[in-house]
């Protein structure tokens, strides 16, 4: 009997050992209205990960050092402002969602206001630095909830938050698609004038990183695009 409770405990481990379901990290960067968001949010109910969008964590900051009238050029100010911050993470369905001070955003930060002004805010070092550490605590958050891993989008996950993420996706499309894209969704945004800045600035630039997928959804539907980056994860998987 005790033979056989050994062997059972010993099946019992073997699947649920992390050389079985190793949690994996995909990355996904690209500029604004590139199907980031969307083809994100698809993969985490596809494959049991928490979906990380690091884009509105930015976008929160942002609105909160506005309400603070932090301008960005004022670095003592804005590195005091910074350092009073406290960010936490609550869940909202698969999707994880920034808290700072405890509490939520609101749709205040897809407003004009916040579009004006995030890729400023994001250009900004110390900005960047204030949200490395929680941006790569997300992995502790989809561990602790049992997730399988987690799909993080933004402009620098594969370059900069995680450049050995077992899968590492780079989206684009043409400036004049991406713009029709955000006016179908009834949002206002500087698709040309965001990508200069995020793709300009010193620290942490968009860019497709060294050895990432490259995928050009111009010309492809929302579907085919998920289906080419779902296609690589699950060949890996198995």
């Amino acid at each position: 009997m005790a033979i056989q409770l050994d062997c059972l405990v010993a099946v019992l481990l073997a699947m649920t050992s992390p050389e079985k379901n190793p949690f994996i990290i995909v990355a996904i960067d690209g500029g604004a209205a590139s199907g980031k968001s969307s083809s994100s949010k698809i993969l985490a109910e596809r494959f049991n990960l928490l979906h990380v969008d690091t884009g509105s964590f930015y976008r929160h900051i942002t609105y909160e050092l506005l309400r603070l009238k932090v301008p960005y050029s004022d670095l003592p100010a804005l590195r005091a402002a910074l350092a009073r911050l406290e960010f936490g993470t609550r869940l909202n369905g698969r999707s994880a969602q920034m808290l700072i001070g405890g509490q939520p955003a609101g749709d205040e930060i897809r407003g004009q206001n916040v579009n004006e002004h995030v890729s400023h805010y994001a250009a900004v070092p110390e900005v960047r630095q204030a949200l490395l550490a929680y941006q790569r605590g997300q992995t502790d958050v989809a561990q602790q909830h049992g997730f399988r891993g987690l799909v993080m989008e933004g402009r620098d996950i594969g370059s900069v938050i995680f450049p050995n993420a077992e899968f590492r996706f780079f989206l684009h499309a043409d400036p004049a698609e991406r713009a029709k894209r955000r006016a179908a969704e009834g949002r206002q945004d500087s698709i040309t004038e965001r990508d200069r800045i995020d793709s300009s600035r010193k620290t942490s630039p968009l860019t497709c990183p060294a050895g990432a997928i490259d995928i050009d959804s111009t010309f492809l539907t929302l579907e085919q695009v998920v289906e080419k980056m779902a296609g690589l994860i699950a060949a890996e998987l198995k």
